[in-house]
């Protein structure tokens, strides 16, 4: 029997002539094989490496790939020797029953690569595994990270080269100006908040921070709600601290505006099971996915978060939150494991190209240098690295409201109805400033705070 190390690596060579062939016989097919996002590499005959690298400069100036516009541009670059020489370019043409076919070759093509990477892949695993200096669970990630880029790759080039960024971004101004849309990226539920930052934009890693029990929880899922329930947007909800019946719960109770104490206790009205009836079918058709994983470490989060984006296509992910996220190198401190989470959620939401939104508490030291003061990027609990890496920081504010008693003021504390402030910290592209909402406690809700003119 053949053993699988001494067989040839998947190609077909016909194939990709023919693939070749369509592409000097018709300008289409060029087109197609770019669409297709097809590169030099996915070719196993070096010769065909070269050719195909013709195809692409000259279609890159404008130019038409035939026989002799490839051969001239193949002895320009000195590879024509190792494209197999004038009359190798000259036969591809007669290989071809018909360049309609160029969707089958060029999928071929495409097959046959990936089958190779996929052995490349396969025996990396096999080299990996038998490393005893690294953790099962650090191989693991490294396999899917590798695996995930297998298919991630055939939607965009690795690189590109600044005319075509310039070209795309050209696009997109344009239909900016044509279509005059505010939100450019996934709607935040706050007019205000989408105004100032047109949304979550993809890619970003976005960080809310508070201090404990102000309400970054329920604001975070406010936004979850409205990007799924509204706008059915798929939308991925990491819970660290809460179970999903808990979080099934708090979206019940601010959907339907049911007192949230009253639904765990049970005393509920005809009203609140009418509205608990109503809001739980709409839920129920949602694109929602909550992850309910406590002791949850980095590796286990970005697996699953790979995997929702390509199964379930997510386009948006909240987790809650940073500090209770485990890293596998317990003996770093833990400022250090941070900065490094921070760096791979960041990294994480550029690979999916995804919004990534993380709930973070905030230090101590701003109840310290003064009651009531606003926060800013120095409170990030744990690094400094978490303000470098982020694309944008809200913070959630509340100052104590305060009573006169015997002509001294007295905290009353966080009071039902009263202001909280939304900051924008931090905004990559965009203005910072705040936001006023109320926080209905009852219904874990944020809105919008009204004030009369």
């Amino acid at each position: 029997m053949t053993k699988t190390r001494d067989k040839t690596p998947p190609h077909d060579d016909e194939l990709e002539r023919a693939a070749l062939g369509s592409m000097l016989f018709d300008a289409d097919a060029v087109d197609a094989a770019i669409q297709h996002h097809l590169q030099a590499g996915d070719f196993y005959s070096r010769a065909h490496q070269r050719i195909f690298d013709a195809v692409l400069s000259l279609d890159s100036r404008g130019l038409r790939s035939d026989i002799q516009t490839v051969i001239q541009e193949l002895k320009q670059t000195g590879k024509l020797d190792e494209a197999g020489g004038a009359a190798y370019v000259s036969s591809l043409t007669t290989v071809i029953p018909s360049s309609a076919n160029i969707e089958y070759y060029l999928q071929s093509v495409l097959d046959h690569s990936l089958r190779r990477a996929l052995l490349r892949v396969a025996a990396e695993i096999g080299v990996t595994a038998y490393d005893e200096t690294r953790d099962s669970p650090e191989i693991l990630e490294e396999i899917e990270q590798d695996i995930f880029e297998l298919r991630d790759n055939r939607q965009a080039f690795s690189f590109s080269k600044i005319d075509e960024v310039l070209t795309r971004t050209i696009d997109k101004i344009d239909e900016a100006y044509r279509t005059k849309k505010t939100i450019t990226g996934i709607p935040t539920g706050f007019d205000k908040l989408n105004e100032m930052t047109s949304g979550f934009q993809p890619s970003d890693f976005v960080i809310i921070g508070a201090r404990p029990s102000i309400g970054k929880t329920a604001l975070a899922l406010n936004m979850a709600a409205h990007i799924a329930f509204k706008h059915h947007i798929p939308t991925a909800f990491f819970s660290l601290e809460m179970s999903d019946v808990a979080l099934a719960q708090r979206l019940i109770s601010s959907e339907a505006r049911v007192d949230g104490k009253n639904l765990r206790s049970g005393y509920l009205s005809s009203d609140d099971f009418r509205n608990i009836l109503s809001v739980s079918g709409r839920m129920n058709e949602a694109p929602f996915y909550i992850v309910d994983m406590p002791n949850m470490k980095l590796l286990d989060l970005r697996s699953q978060a790979r995997k929702l984006r390509a199964q379930e296509k997510v386009q948006i992910i909240f987790v809650d939150y940073l500090g209770l996220i485990g890293h596998e190198n317990n003996s770093l401190p833990r400022h250090e494991q941070i900065s490094e989470i921070s760096r791979s959620l960041k990294s994480l939401a550029r690979e999916l190209k995804i919004p990534v939104v993380v709930l973070c508490q905030l230090n101590r030291e701003m109840e310290r240098t003064g009651q009531g003061q606003s926060p800013t990027l120095a409170n990030l609990r744990d690094s400094g690295s978490i303000e470098q890496d982020a694309d944008l920081v809200l913070f959630l504010h509340k100052q104590p409201q305060k009573a006169k008693k015997d002509g001294e003021e007295e905290d009353k504390g966080f009071q039902e109805g009263y202001p909280t402030q939304l900051i924008i910290a931090k905004q990559r592209n965009g203005p910072v400033g705040m936001i006023e909402l109320v926080m209905r406690s009852k219904f874990a809700l944020f809105t919008p705070l009204e004030r009369s003119t």
